[in-house]
């Protein structure tokens, strides 16, 4: 990973990048046919930053430097999960590291993240790992339901309304995407000047 600069402002904005948070998730399938997500978020400074008991972290060096690992079958539940925090600025932090096994055995579904804040919330947890949490779920919907063979490609029973429709933007039912997918699903609004 490159180090993030630590020159002056640049002349042309006048900005100057002071902090820096790095996000990756991958979404793997395993020869036993389980399913393995890993998060990682590494938050960096651009200058030297004052720590506990007189000490300095040096500018470019993790602030923080944690990572999530889970494994789940195809419907989805937890059958492990893990953190590990190597870079963190206090050394307590840490202590929040075996509270994240307790999310083993939930499913990623409507109410999970409800759930897993009830489990990992607080002092028991770590604000920056929970956050994760949100995209290792939306990861791991990615990861299996495109390899299922009943994902969102598969065709529709007769009159089975798409998982999908109207979840977000891209799969409005007066959007094009559902216009190719679905025609059937398809409606033009009222603010179209057409038919609903």
């Amino acid at each position: 990973m490159s180090r993030p600069p630590t020159d002056p402002a640049d002349p042309r904005t006048g900005r100057r990048l002071l902090h820096t948070r790095r996000i990756a998730l991958h979404g793997y399938r395993r020869a036993d046919g389980r399913y393995e997500i890993e998060a990682e978020l590494t938050d960096t400074k651009t200058r030297d930053l004052p720590m506990l008991v007189g000490a300095i972290l040096p500018a470019g060096q993790p602030l923080h430097g944690m990572r999530l690992n889970m494994v789940i079958d195809a419907a989805l539940r937890i059958e492990d999960f893990s953190a590990t925090m190597r870079d963190t600025p206090y050394s307590g932090c840490r202590q929040a590291e075996t509270a994240f096994g307790r999310l083993v055995g939930l499913t990623i579904q409507p109410g999970f993240l409800r759930e897993a804040q009830r489990r990992v919330g607080g002092t028991a947890g770590c604000t920056h790992l929970r956050e994760l949490l949100q995209q290792l779920a939306t990861t791991a919907y990615q990861t299996v339901v495109a390899d299922r063979e009943d994902g969102p490609s598969r065709a529709l029973a007769p009159g089975e309304r798409p998982k999908l429709l109207d979840s977000c933007a891209g799969y409005r039912a007066d959007g094009e995407a559902v216009r190719i997918r679905w025609p059937a699903f398809y409606r033009i609004t009222a603010a179209d000047g057409n038919r609903s």
